[in-house]
């Protein structure tokens, strides 16, 4: 239970700076999506979605599993910190340098694979991919460090620049130009339109970010440990495979989408807006599994040592699925109100919000399975599971795009999620057993789809807002009730441990 505790204190200490620099960024969506109202804010909304969802495969290219190996290596015996930090630094530093050089020259076929209106997105969508590539590894050593204020500074100070960009540029600058058309102001920023101008202000926070990590750069010097680099990439470069089979399961229905979809340009990228935007209501579910996987993996790999691994390991999963399944019920029931948060003409894409957050679900539960792949040094299984999620996911967008539109791609979702799951926990039982409570953590699951499908039942009959929000606030009570009455002894076994 103390190692249970320590996780938790650290889910909170680097998860919450993460999911407070998230929640500051997702205040954007509202602002995105109900003042870009017209035909041109819609284009500028899908464009940014095509962009973000391109940016994480880059991500993954650009990083190719630094951070996860830097966590890695910094427990093991006989690696000296200071000469894993400047070798993984350095490394970064002279790759991100080579492929920025690669994409300054193929730059317009990357616009034109992309769909973009413009080659001038590609600039500045590689400067923020260079910017965020070389502060990974300051991070890592922050949280390495256990300095939890530091990272949540940086975080906030970073996306409060965006947001300050985003809301100048969107809400302010455009009755500054109309009222002094001829300053140097306006002669500077014309030319740029909307997608630019939220790339720019993108591209200063991730500025403003590595700037005020300079500190962390004390003692470094640009200087390569053959040796250790050569035993960090042969662990690292793995992770492309499987970042980037991750990241076609995370984000390639959205650039699917903007293609596949039958009707114009125009209606595409309006389609794909509004799907990403429903996307983003699974806020609570998202933000907590990152939050939980900031803390998680470091947490893990030191755990690895203990002798009662497996058990710390399945009591983790167990409190984190319950955790999961609160935060699937609480967006659920009350997603009559939570659709305010994205303007009206995206809430089109409300129902697959519920799809959507049962896919987050699974996935939260197949990053917690993960583990014993990384641990055990078995990273063909994860690239296997990876890749086969990543053929589920192309194969059905393909095919059920053109017929179903943005459910295809939520279902598509659900599928890849549930599948990877599976798989990952039947192989990870038999190379690197832990006792999980499948029984209990499985009737958490149904309970929780039981409630959802309960409201949805009496909503038929009295197709009220009012009424879902009570039933929504009911069965929501009933399910804590029920998880307070099932869990008590462990409740109170805990709280008498902090009396003593």
């Amino acid at each position: 239970m103390s190692q249970l505790k320590k996780l938790a204190s650290q889910t909170l200490l680097y998860g919450l700076s993460n999911i407070m620099a998230k929640m500051l960024n997702y205040l954007l969506t509202p602002l995105l999506s109900y003042l870009l109202i017209n035909q041109s804010g819609q284009i500028a909304n899908g464009n940014m979605a095509i962009i973000y969802a391109s940016m994480t495969f880059f991500n993954i290219i650009f990083t190719y599993g630094m951070e996860t190996a830097y966590f890695k290596f910094s427990n093991q015996e006989g690696i000296e910190k200071n000469k894993l930090f400047q070798t993984s630094l350095s490394s970064l530093i002279i790759s991100t340098v080579l492929l920025c050089g690669i994409v300054f020259f193929t730059r317009e076929w990357l616009s034109n694979w992309m769909s973009l209106d413009q080659t001038i997105y590609i600039n500045f969508m590689f400067m923020i991919i260079a910017f965020d590539t070389i502060a990974v590894i300051p991070f890592a050593k922050l949280r390495q460090e256990q300095r939890p204020l530091k990272y949540a500074i940086t975080k906030l100070l970073g996306i409060l620049v965006t947001i300050g960009f985003t809301l100048w540029f969107i809400v302010f600058s455009p009755s500054y130009i109309s009222h002094h058309p001829e300053s140097l102001y306006t002669i500077i920023i014309q030319p740029y339109d909307t997608t630019s101008l939220l790339l720019i202000s993108n591209a200063a926070g991730s500025l403003i970010t590595l700037l005020l990590l300079i500190k962390e750069w004390k003692g470094f010097s640009f200087k390569i440990d053959v040796n250790l680099w050569k035993k960090v990439i042969s662990y690292s470069l793995p992770f492309i495979i499987i970042g980037l089979g991750g990241m076609i399961n995370e984000v390639i229905d959205r650039i699917m989408l903007s293609k596949l979809y039958v009707g114009t340009v125009e209606e595409a990228k309006a389609i794909t807006a509004t799907y990403n935007f429903s996307y983003k209501l699974a806020i609570f579910i998202t933000l907590f599994i990152q939050a939980f996987k900031m803390a998680a993996e470091p947490f893990f790999f030191n755990q690895s040592k203990e002798k009662n691994a497996p058990e710390t390991y399945a009591k983790v999963m167990y409190w984190f699925v319950i955790t999961l399944c609160v935060a699937f019920l609480f967006t659920s029931l009350f997603i009559d109100g939570f659709k305010y948060f994205i303007g009206p003409q995206y809430r089109q894409g409300l129902g697959v919000v519920p799809i959507l957050l049962s896919a987050n679900v699974c996935l939260g539960i197949y990053y917690n399975l993960s583990i014993w792949y990384k641990i055990t040094d078995n990273l063909r299984y994860g690239i296997a599971i990876t890749l086969f999620g990543a053929a589920l996911t192309l194969m059905i967008n393909y095919y059920f795009i053109p017929l179903y539109g943005m459910y295809a791609s939520a279902y598509a979702t659900l599928i890849c999620y549930g599948t990877m799951m599976i798989l990952s926990y039947f192989l990870g039982q038999k190379f690197y057993s832990i006792p999980y409570q499948i029984k209990s953590i499985g009737f958490y699951v149904l309970m929780a789809a039981i409630c959802f499908m309960c409201q949805n039942v009496l909503s038929m009959f009295i197709p009220s807002v009012f009424f879902r929000l009570l039933t929504g606030l009911v069965i929501f009570g009933i399910y804590l009730i029920l998880i307070v009455k099932k869990e008590s002894i462990e409740i109170l076994s805990l709280l008498k441990k902090r009396k003593h």
